[in-house]
């Protein structure tokens, strides 16, 4: 996607605040326990590479990433730290993964037998680190059985060679949630499946962003620490308190690139779902749904000159219509999400308006949106 360098709609990302809130939590953590930084999504709509530029220097000794071909970003920005993928990677990229030193996960034995003649087949590659995904109740990938996990566990211990075990992980359903009933039942099962292995390997890690901060003793010795980088509470709201303050690292601004005065009865967007009621000034923003600034947005608000603007008529996909208190020039700032004056809009409050989560808003910014660091950390 071209990205719009010439047009007045940035995504600002703040860097000192990804470093505040990556240093904190390891400061948190106990000694023997390493910090992930999670980039996946071109870091939650921040920019892969910027962030992990900024993780690593505040302490961050690995990454976690979706896919292979983020890993593979990684690398081919010299990123020489350890790099997990989370999700299943098909097995015909084994050796691509052993060649690149990075890390996957596994959740089969036919994963592994099907990898296995791949990396047969090119004998000068180091062994493949895998890490075993164990499924203690979220449902998305995982061995679930005793006998399935011993199992894979005896076929990578019979194929030194092609595969090493480097870790074993789960991933909790409920951590950010006020009850921990179902949380409590997860780390019972984690502990059961993992005291079948003959030893333990290098990571055991249990704990994104939520574990770590609400339930620290599950921590193991490495967490993945994913939205609480970009300084958005795991929760939304449901546990309105963390350990410290998170900062928001991203702010979204534009500028009216047209002004004017409508009156009463005139139809503002696509299907005139707003009428003008009176004498009204509409300012023109150039950002729409094909940037991810959702269509459901109509009747939300933006904030400009410190003041509450609802957003009028349906959003289109490369702009959308506002209602100003009085006329202002085409380039006045407008924020969508950030401060202006003593006002702010929170990607948390686009959410709610949204029926969905910030985690969404943030990934759902597209390329298309410029990004610009402020506050760059070196």
């Amino acid at each position: 996607m071209t990205i719009g360098n010439f047009r007045p709609a940035t995504v600002l990302i703040d860097e000192t605040a990804i470093l505040h809130n990556i240093q904190h939590e390891v400061a948190r953590l106990k000694k023997q326990t390493q910090l992930f930084a999670v980039v996946k999504a071109d870091a939650y709509g921040h920019c892969m590479l910027r962030v992990a530029r900024v993780a690593k220097a505040a302490g961050a000794t690995g990454f976690c990433v979706a896919i292979l071909d983020e890993a593979l970003g990684l690398r081919k920005a010299d990123y020489s730290e350890p790099v997990l993928v989370l999700g299943i990677v098909p097995s015909q990229y084994a050796a691509i993964a052993a060649a690149q030193r990075i890390s996957l996960p596994v959740s089969s034995t036919e994963w592994l037998e099907q990898a296995l003649p791949v990396l047969e087949a090119q004998p000068e590659l180091p062994p493949l680190r895998i890490h075993l995904a164990l499924d203690t109740g979220m449902g998305r990938i995982g061995f679930t059985e005793d006998q399935a996990l011993k199992t894979a566990v005896a076929f990578v211990e019979a194929h030194p060679k092609q595969f090493v075990i480097e870790g074993v992980f789960t991933h909790f359903a409920t951590a950010d949630a006020p009850d921990d009933t179902y949380f409590k039942q997860q780390v019972d099962k984690f502990n059961h499946l993992v005291n079948l292995l003959p030893s333990r390997p290098r990571y055991v890690h249990v704990s994104n962003s939520a574990t770590s901060l609400w339930h620290a003793a599950c921590n193991g010795n490495m967490i993945r620490y994913g939205v609480a980088i970009y300084g958005l509470n795991p929760s939304g709201d449901a546990i309105p308190t963390t350990p410290f303050p998170l900062e928001p690292a991203l702010s979204l601004e534009s500028e009216l690139t047209y002004c004017k005065q409508v009156h009463a009865g005139d139809g503002i967007s696509y299907g005139v779902t707003y009428r003008v009621k009176g004498d009204e000034f509409i300012g023109t923003v150039p950002i729409g749904y094909a940037d991810g600034w959702l269509r459901r947005l109509q009747g939300f608000h933006v904030l400009v000159d410190g003041q509450y603007c609802e957003i009028v008529g349906r959003i289109c996909m490369d702009q959308f219509m506002i209602r100003l208190p009085k006329a202002y020039p085409a380039g006045t700032k407008v924020v969508l999400v950030g401060q202006s004056g003593d006002q702010e809009i929170t990607l948390l409050d686009v959410a709610k308006y949204s029926k969905t989560i910030h985690y969404e808003i943030a990934c759902n910014l597209t390329p298309r949106l410029k990004r610009q660091s402020v506050n760059p950390v070196d």
